[in-house]
């Protein structure tokens, strides 16, 4: 081997860093589970079982293949941050698997789309919450608290990665506790007897069956997103070589028993007829969970759904607003963005400035789009390169044989197969539903790369990236 290759991978695997390591297992835990448990929770399970033929045995093992699929996902994310425990995420990946072009595409683009309007469409989305809770609260107020949401969970991510943490795990455990009294009251109080056969009505084929499953594995695919977050942040986390593979894994299984065990539960509650007429009848309703708990506990059950969906949100926003500037950061600590972003704080050692331009840009976007706008915007931006990022596994395993990889793939190379082909029918998929907005996703990151190639091609420090070649 090259010293070349020795001192890249030397310096990749390294745990050196300017920022605290001040995240520890438990943190890391509530950084991905605090993001991917959000309000869907509430109703995407009439959405998995809409695409189930209405078959509720059907729709919980399409839960379980969801989460399977992402913990397979999330194992690839572990070799990657385990073995490169480097800030920035999915960013760092493709740089090193493809070059710095494809890796400061997918860092405009979440810049621009991805990430910023996530943040926005939580911020919205959390406003909209309290709106139900505030009578006369219009559209221009809504923009405003969530303006100041942004506002001041930056503030308090400014403040240091540990108060940001802790502000992130208290409201974890805080919007589990009412999810946690519909879950537990539904399965020891439900009267019904659910039939969990796994053949929808009609009978179907079997290549019938297979694509109402494999339609259904998508929508609980929705509901798990944010299992990637971690890594994002992983220069900040304690011992990483154990605890990024280790909060991915109990993160993603825990977050799966959630779900399969709320839904089950919602079963027990609502009479199947109720549930068919709630999902096919005149005026329609997704939103079964909250049924559930107003069955359970008449209109208290209605405030108990209303504060852990604001919670939950509140949670995910926390999360996003934590993790999101650090790919920002990484990029100009490389020099391949503008180099005031990659400053740190000289006390609490934060990207003080990729935070700020961070929620600039999403307060943005929250005076400029609506809702339904945002959540379009991000859909097809992190699927493609996610998607990247999967294979890129093969590729670093090529290009870095060496390199100590504390956790593995597990079925390598079939399970990345499998992973990638996944991310290629859903691509597919949001380009037949919505192709406008799949067009801006490929669009910004092809600005993306003329704006690279204009500013920034001979700033970008290859030694400082490791960007390194045989």
């Amino acid at each position: 081997m090259s010293e070349t290759l020795q001192h890249a991978e030397s310096r990749l695997s390294s745990t050196q860093t300017e920022l605290r390591r001040e995240v520890g297992l438990f943190g890391g835990v509530s950084v991905i589970a605090g993001i991917m448990i959000g309000s869907g929770i509430f109703y995407i399970g009439a959405l998995v079982l809409e695409r189930t033929g209405m078959s509720l045995g059907l729709s919980l093992l399409v839960w379980v293949i969801g989460g399977l699929v992402t913990l397979l996902s999330g194992i690839c994310y572990a070799e990657m941050g385990a073995m490169m425990p480097k800030a920035g995420g999915v960013y760092v990946y493709l740089r090193e698997a493809y070059g710095e072009r494809l890796a400061f595409m997918c860092g405009f683009a979440n810049f621009t789309l991805g990430n910023s309007g996530s943040i926005a469409a939580l911020a919205v989305a959390f406003a909209a919450v309290i709106a139900t809770f505030v009578p006369g609260m219009d559209s221009f107020w809504q923009r405003m608290l969530a303006t100041g949401t942004v506002v001041i969970l930056t503030a308090v991510n400014y403040r240091g990665i540990k108060s940001a943490n802790w502000v992130q795990s208290f409201f974890m455990v805080l919007k589990m506790l009412p999810i946690l009294v519909v879950l537990i009251a539904g399965l020891l109080w439900g009267t019904e007897t659910p039939d969990l056969t796994l053949m929808p009505a009609g009978n179907p084929d079997w290549a019938s069956l297979i694509s109402m499953i494999g339609f259904g594995v998508i929508a609980t695919l929705w509901a798990y997103e944010g299992w990637t977050n971690l890594n994002v942040i992983s220069e900040e986390v304690k011992d990483p070589h154990r605890n990024i593979p280790l909060s991915m894994i109990l993160s993603i299984v825990g977050v799966t028993v959630l779900y399969i065990l709320f839904n089950y539960a919602v079963f027990r509650v609502l009479p199947y007829d109720t549930i068919v007429n709630m999902l096919t009848g005149e005026n329609r309703n997704m939103y079964l969970g909250k049924e559930s708990a107003f069955v359970l506990f008449g209109e208290p059950g209605l405030l108990i759904v209303g504060m852990a969906m604001a919670f939950a949100i509140f949670n995910s926003l926390s999360g996003c607003v934590m993790v999101f500037p650090r790919m920002y950061y990484a990029m100009s600590r490389d020099g391949a963005f503008f180099k005031s972003l990659a400053k740190l704080h000289p006390t609490y050692r934060t990207p003080v400035n990729a935070l700020l331009a961070s929620s600039g840009i999403s307060i943005v976007l929250i005076w400029t789009h609506n809702l339904s706008d945002l959540t379009s915007l991000v859909a097809v931006c992190g699927m493609i390169f996610h998607g990247l990022a999967f294979w890129g596994v093969i590729r670093l395993r090529a290009k870095y044989p060496t390199m100590e990889r504390p956790y593995k793939v597990w079925f390598y190379p079939y399970s990345v197969y499998l992973i990638c082909a996944i991310m290629v029918g859903l691509i597919i998929n949001a380009i037949i539903n919505d192709p406008m907005t799949a067009a801006l996703n490929f669009i910004f990151p092809i600005i993306g790369l003329v704006i690279y190639e204009f500013f920034f091609k001979n700033s970008f420090d290859r030694e400082q990236a490791v960007v390194a070649a045989e």
